[in-house]
């Protein structure tokens, strides 16, 4: 008798719980130029220059880094020609941005089948990080490491996906995709927090996606975090307004907790078609 769904989803779930545990799970690498962008973005004496030789070790990422820098979302009136006028024009922090953007894409994860459901996570990704950046700028807070924050909140789905299609092809499996789905959702806290160790995020990262449904318990990065989560909940009605609409995403508790009134999310909302844009633009291969 062949096994019952909900037997092949428990045996999935369990073994990639305790694949998880063990950090035998396979953690895609962070490309070297993208890890040492963040590091140089957490150094307050880093330059511009350092920066544009950084980006330019990467003759690839340096082109692509350009073509999203001269994008209508960013450079709508004039053409940037060098890295080092890109930053000065357009700053450190949103050029590496642009640059971990640009490093970190959907090519890294292996998952036959699922190539569109992983391009969805990473659209929804990366309005997370840009709406976590207006957000934190409507809430007066820092935004160095907002956009980072939100584009790791969720890194956890697509390895657990990844993960989990393993294990099938291992051990003959063949749960259906809104098993996967299941399992990809609840397993992605535990395997994201894996990658970022492997990753050497700091701490603050780490929190905004650990506690991302708990900000309230986040230690040391409580509003980090809260912004995070109420910045995927305005990516969730960017994607799916239907799922979300204007209404009930104005009325969620999180903004109440940020001290963002009603009229400030509003606000908010009119930056969605530039928030759009720029998300386009970032995700362009």
């Amino acid at each position: 008798m062949p096994a019952e769904p909900s037997d092949v989803a428990l045996e999935l779930l369990e073994e990639l719980k305790r694949r998880t545990t063990k950090g035998d799970i396979q953690v895609p690498l962070l490309p070297e130029v993208a890890n040492k962008v963040i590091a140089l973005s957490q150094d307050a004496d880093s330059d511009a220059l350092q920066l544009a030789l950084l980006i330019q070790s990467d003759p690839s990422l340096a082109a692509h880094v350009m073509h999203i820098a001269n994008s209508a979302a960013y450079t709508p009136n004039s053409t940037l020609v060098s890295l080092q006028q890109a930053i000065t024009r357009l700053g450190m922090n949103l050029i590496c941005d642009i640059a971990v953007a640009a490093s970190i894409s959907t090519k890294m994860f292996n998952a036959p089948g699922y190539e569109s459901h992983i391009e969805h996570t990473w659209r929804h990704a990366l309005l997370t990080a840009l709406w976590s950046k207006e957000i934190a700028r409507s809430c007066r807070l820092n935004v160095e490491a907002t956009f980072l924050c939100g584009l790791l909140h969720s890194i956890g789905k697509p390895v657990a996906l990844q993960a989990a299609l393993e294990i099938c092809g291992q051990l003959n499996m063949n749960p259906s995709a809104e098993v996967l789905h299941r399992i990809e959702e609840e397993m992605s806290i535990e395997v994201g927090s894996c990658v970022l160790r492997q990753w050497e995020m700091p701490m603050i990262i780490c929190e905004a996606l650990q506690y991302f449904y708990h900000y309230n318990d986040a230690p040391h990065a409580k509003e980090q975090t809260a912004i995070v989560n109420a910045a995927a909940q305005f990516a969730l009605h960017t994607l799916s307004p239907d799922e979300l609409d204007r209404e009930a995403l104005s009325e969620l508790g999180v903004f109440g907790d940020l001290n963002l009134y009603p009229d400030e999310v509003e606000g908010l909302l009119k930056r969605q078609s530039d928030i759009v844009s720029s998300m386009e633009a970032m995700s362009r291969s």
